[in-house]
């Protein structure tokens, strides 16, 4: 199924016919149609869970994952004059690791928040600024692993922290990771990423970013609005709906990127790049968007697994320069704004 086939709508609001705490009907965010042709996809009720059910395989996977024996430690590139200039930052990039080693490097922390706790996964050194990194729709898996560690052993240095937003659960296919992000509590995850930013602060990090790719990027845009202790974010590839945050509104710089060749409407493509910008405007907060010529979708996710992956989803583009490129203004963006006294 190639990803022009796909008819999106954008994090829309859908009625629950549960009513919350205060007596109101709740409402949660979807990405409605992602999955599904645009022939198919029409208001038919969403299948059961039973039917996307795997959590054994999953857990199979994550244990194997988790008990793998690999490296420690991973070696950290050297910082020359040079990685400044964007067509050098990939010699600086550190080779992607393996499963294994990417899930080594980690520690797991338990965070408390409200009545509830979650895990999350920690990694580089302490007292460096910290970095929550938010999960794309597949849940805490390999690529968002990779980010975490590519971010922790940039220079000078920062602590990466993925919070579980999941609950455990990572998608194995794109059925399974759109059910689980129609049934994530959106508030609730804002909730999660505002108690990660508080534990980095209170676990040595004096300032701390947000960074989130696709659903995690609409998450770090709403990070800049309703987390006020929160000092830059970073997206990429997503906007919140208006019913969870108004990016006008917005409390901290935000960078955020988009590939050219999104064709996420209303999400993703250009026209949402250039709706957010117009909206970024009247906040005050400094801030940057940046769109890649030839990029689709997830065009970061440049580990071998995650250019498969991509690749049956219909976005073949596979081109180093411009994941480079995004990283080298990410690591100038989180610089000026945790770096600085």
């Amino acid at each position: 199924m190639s990803a022009k086939n796909h008819r999106f709508h954008p994090f829309r609001a859908v009625s629950s016919s549960k009513l919350g705490p205060l007596g109101r009907r709740t409402t949660r965010y979807s990405l409605v149609g992602i999955i599904r042709p645009a022939a198919e996809a029409g208001n038919e009720a969403p299948e059961s869970p039973a039917e996307y059910s795997r959590e054994s395989k999953v857990r199979e996977r994550e244990r194997a994952w988790n008990q793998s024996a690999c490296p420690k430690s991973l070696e950290k590139p050297a910082l020359t004059a040079e990685s400044h200039n964007p067509r050098r930052v990939s010699a600086l990039r550190p080779p992607v690791p393996s499963m294994a080693a990417a899930s080594d490097a980690f520690q797991k922390v338990q965070i408390h928040r409200d009545d509830t706790t979650f895990d999350a996964y920690v990694v580089g050194k302490e007292n460096a600024p910290g970095i929550v990194v938010l999960q794309e729709w597949w849940g805490v898996d390999f690529e968002i692993k990779n980010h975490a560690l590519h971010i922790a052993q940039m220079n000078p240095g920062f602590r990466a922290l993925i919070p579980d937003l999941y609950r455990g659960k990572v998608g194995l296919d794109v059925a399974e990771a759109q059910h689980l992000m129609d049934g994530l509590d959106w508030q609730g995850a804002v909730k999660d990423i505002r108690a990660s930013v508080n534990w980095l602060k209170a676990n040595g990090s004096s300032k701390v970013g947000v960074i989130g790719f696709c659903m995690g990027g609409a998450l770090s845009i709403a990070t800049a609005v309703l987390v006020p202790e929160v000092d830059a974010a970073v997206a990429f590839y997503g906007v919140p709906s208006p019913e969870l945050a108004d990016p006008s509104q917005a409390k901290a710089p935000v960078q955020a990127h988009f590939g050219e060749l999104d064709n996420f409407v209303g999400f993703s493509d250009i026209t949402a790049a250039k709706s957010l910008e117009e909206k970024l405007r009247p906040s005050g907060v400094p801030y940057e968007v940046h769109i890649y010529p030839g990029c689709a979708h997830a065009f970061m996710n440049a580990s071998p697994d995650g250019i498969k992956r991509r690749k049956a989803m219909g976005m073949d583009d596979k081109n180093p320069a411009p994941v480079d490129l995004a990283w080298s203004r990410f690591r100038s963006w989180m610089g000026a704004y945790l770096l600085s006294p």
